[in-house]
């Protein structure tokens, strides 16, 4: 290699810099952080603790609130991240077909995203609310009484609830990431599968669907994070309850932190959820190049 190319290597690195900076900083710095905090006794207020080893993991381990809040993460994560990849889908293939009045269904899809979640909590806590709510009082006006429920305070159903809710804040980002990969797909495949006589369904999923693997993958990714990063949405509708029934990773954690002020139980549990993205995530990954 040459002088030139040798000084043209080390400028791409000089670009990069601040941003490796900030990063180790903002993120790699409060990760280290927080696994160094797991192992400490540390109430996360006073100036005084003490290193305890893995005692903190043990009574995670044993901890059966954290196994239920794991199983709820789970439930989570199949009952949004495929309903949401599939509906975005389906509602990006019709958009495609320029209907009239696409434009503006796409702003009214994608606009739960730019909504606070505060908002959005707020406004479905309103419709789902047993007595006057509108969710309910439709019910009943059709005479389906025995279907109104307490959306929200029924054990059976208020995970349920919440699943809803996030598949309707985050439905339109499915949308539009796989209208974006439809209008990179060349029409001269749909015109040989419509000369070889394939209809609309059969050319949605054995031509469409199988050349958007790449953005599913990315969609997939990105809903594992995303589910196991969920706190306000839960927070805001039901703080976890009732009982234990909604309470996720990050609820657990918050309770950890600032109810229980054990600060290093709260980064055991980070640490755990940390570990379960990686992994989930490096498989989708492995997956993914294999298919």
């Amino acid at each position: 290699m040459n002088k030139l190319g040798k000084k043209n290597n080390w400028s791409a690195y000089l670009y990069i810099t601040p941003l490796m900076i900030f990063s180790f900083v903002l993120v790699y710095y409060c990760i280290i952080r927080t696994v160094v905090v797991s192992f400490t006794d540390w109430d996360g207020m006073s100036d005084v603790f003490q290193f305890i080893g893995l005692k903190n993991y043990r009574k995670m381990l044993a901890d059966p609130v954290f196994w239920k809040s794991v199983t709820n993460n789970i439930i989570f994560f199949f009952g949004t991240v495929f309903v949401q990849a599939f509906l975005g889908f389906m509602l990006a293939v019709l958009l495609k077909k320029k209907l009239p009045g696409s434009n503006m269904f796409k702003v009214i899809y994608f606009m739960p995203i730019a909504m606070a979640t505060s908002i959005i909590t707020a406004i479905f806590k309103i419709i789902m609310d047993p007595t006057n709510g509108i969710l309910n009082q439709s019910l009943r006006a059709i005479h389906l009484d025995g279907l109104a429920k307490s959306w929200l305070g029924d054990p059976k159903i208020a995970l349920f609830s919440v699943i809803v809710v996030n598949i309707f804040q985050w439905m339109g980002f499915s949308m539009i990431t796989y209208y974006a990969g439809l209008m990179s797909l060349p029409d001269d495949v749909y015109e040989a599968a419509k000369i070889d006589g394939a209809g609309f369904i059969k050319t949605t999923w054995l031509v469409t669907f199988p050349m958007l693997k790449g953005t599913t993958n990315v969609l997939l990714i990105l809903g594992i994070v995303g589910s196991l990063k969920t706190f306000d949405l839960v927070k805001l509708l039901t703080a976890g309850g009732p009982g234990r029934t909604t309470t996720v990773m990050n609820t657990y954690l918050y309770e950890k932190a600032f109810n229980d002020f054990n600060a290093g139980g709260a980064a055991s549990i980070g640490v755990a959820i940390l570990i379960i993205a990686m992994i989930m995530s490096f498989l989708q990954i492995k997956l993914g190049k294999e298919d």
